[in-house]
């Protein structure tokens, strides 16, 4: 049996980065290439069957879903919901929903799921701990969540061309995760409370992986940083940042030469008790 079709519920709720431009089409590719292989390797030891319910939240570029599809096969079924569907591709198996979480699940995405996988989106999120809480009630019994998100660990610089250049990507990361991030309702915090909140939700079997990985200008790690930088840019100069220094930020994120330490992402799977 194919499901296949798309909501068209508006989301209420402002969020710093546009996935369906340009910039933002680049943005979900990047997420692909840079954390799907961390993200699957949560994911592989749940042992996903044929038949399966799952939901795949802030489903992004759709990498995830496609992956869970590939495991239920047509007689199962993902839904994969976000508050822009543009990257999203319907299929065997597949329903997606236009959809913003802060209004919960009901009607259709109602569960019970045998998996929640949620990546990059708890950490957006202001209700966190309470969206987490019904996402553990949507489960059905020995079903699992899978949180992932990136923290607030310093990601020191390697190599810079010189004092000036190090300076300009200090102070315009410093701008990004310190001033514009929060106004923005994104804690880097959040990654290393979901333990925390796994517990305090009841799931048990709680496992999980911290990872990070050095990257140079021009390679994803670096690339992602300017997609980002470019798509907050107007929130950066309203933050103090000048121009010249956003020019020089982005000339770095590409330059072979430039070496910095990228995201630590901590992903952590727990089971609901049957």
């Amino acid at each position: 049996m194919t499901k296949a079709h798309a909501t068209e519920q508006q989301p209420d709720t402002e969020y710093l980065f546009d996935t369906g431009s340009d910039a933002g089409a680049e943005h979900m590719d990047l997420l692909s290439r840079l954390f799907d292989r961390h993200s699957f390797g949560v994911l592989e030891p749940v042992s996903i069957r044929a038949g399966q319910r799952c939901l795949d939240l802030g489903a992004g570029g759709g990498s995830v879903t496609r992956w869970l599809a590939d495991r239920v096969g047509p007689a199962g079924e993902v839904v994969a919901i976000d508050i822009d569907t543009t990257r999203l591709a319907t299929g065997p198996g597949i329903t997606v929903h236009r959809h913003d979480i802060n209004d919960g699940l009901t009607g259709p995405l109602a569960g019970p799921y045998d998996l929640i996988h949620a990546r990059l989106m708890l950490m957006h999120l202001p209700r966190r701990d309470q969206i987490l809480t019904g996402l553990v009630d949507a489960l059905a019994p020995g079903g699992t969540l899978v949180v992932g998100d990136v923290s607030g660990r310093p990601l020191t610089v390697l190599s810079a061309g010189d004092a000036r250049d190090l300076a300009v990507w200090e102070r315009i990361q410093y701008l990004s995760h310190e001033v514009v991030s929060p106004a923005g309702g994104i804690d880097f915090g959040w990654a290393h409370r979901i333990n925390e909140a796994m517990i305090g939700a009841g799931l048990v079997d709680i496992e999980g992986v911290e990872v990070s990985h050095t990257v140079s200008g021009g390679t994803p790690g670096a690339l992602l940083h300017a997609v980002l930088n470019q798509q907050a840019h107007n929130q950066l100069l309203a933050a103090g940042a000048e121009p010249w220094e956003l020019a020089r930020y982005q000339e770095l994120a590409r330059d072979p030469q430039f070496r910095t330490w990228f995201y630590q992402f901590v992903c952590l799977r727990g089971r609901r008790s049957c």
